[in-house]
């Protein structure tokens, strides 16, 4: 990187660092756009070049992480096969929790945030979704038919909720629920499990 951008990179970490740091203490309710330009040493100009508010903070590492994933996954060579796609679906979204939790105290708060902030669990939900039909048009694009491409990643994802609701807010637990709930959706389409009653 070029100095100017590992100036604003260095920018943008101080000011992610200041908000976590303010919402650990103070809840996020109570910390305002200003406190975290304080904290972090710029100005509120500064804090708008790189987030719309503080709430796009909260998931500004989340984003990047699924970014650099989702560029990932579209490097892979094409399939159409639908049981190929959704191995791939799978090994996406348990790497994109090992990832989440890479850092396990980030990961809490996180998640801490988003349970006692409703506003804040909707726009992980919508960010989500977004993320859903963006891999669905990605499926599209490499030959998989519909309803496929639409149902694989919406199953990805009941398998990432489910799996989050298993590990509760534990980081290490994440990545090996999720992929128990593949597992475990993959024996009941073949008939090797029954559903429990």
């Amino acid at each position: 990187m070029s100095l100017r951008q590992r100036k604003q990179q260095r920018a943008r970490e101080q000011i992610v660092d200041a908000a976590f740091a303010l919402f650990a203490e103070r809840g996020f309710t109570d910390v305002t756009v200003a406190d975290i330009a304080e904290r972090a040493e710029v100005g509120r100009t500064t804090f708008f070049r790189y987030f719309g508010d503080k709430q796009e903070v909260v998931f500004s590492d989340e984003q990047r992480i699924i970014d650099d994933w989702t560029a990932r996954y579209r490097a892979l060579p094409h399939t159409a096969d639908v049981p190929d796609a959704m191995v791939r679906l799978r090994e996406f979204t348990v790497a994109l929790c090992r990832e989440m939790t890479a850092d396990p105290a980030h990961y809490v708060l996180h998640e801490t945030l988003l349970a006692d902030n409703p506003e804040l669990h909707d726009r992980s939900m919508r960010k989500l979704q977004r993320l859903v039909a963006a891999m669905s048009e990605e499926l599209r694009g490499r030959g998989v038919p519909e309803p496929a491409a639409t149902l694989a990643p919406q199953v990805a994802l009941a398998c990432y909720r489910t799996g989050r609701h298993t590990a509760g807010v534990d980081p290490a637990a994440l990545p090996g629920a999720v992929d128990a709930a593949f597992e475990q959706l993959s024996e009941f389409t073949s008939g090797k499990a029954p559903f429990p009653p």
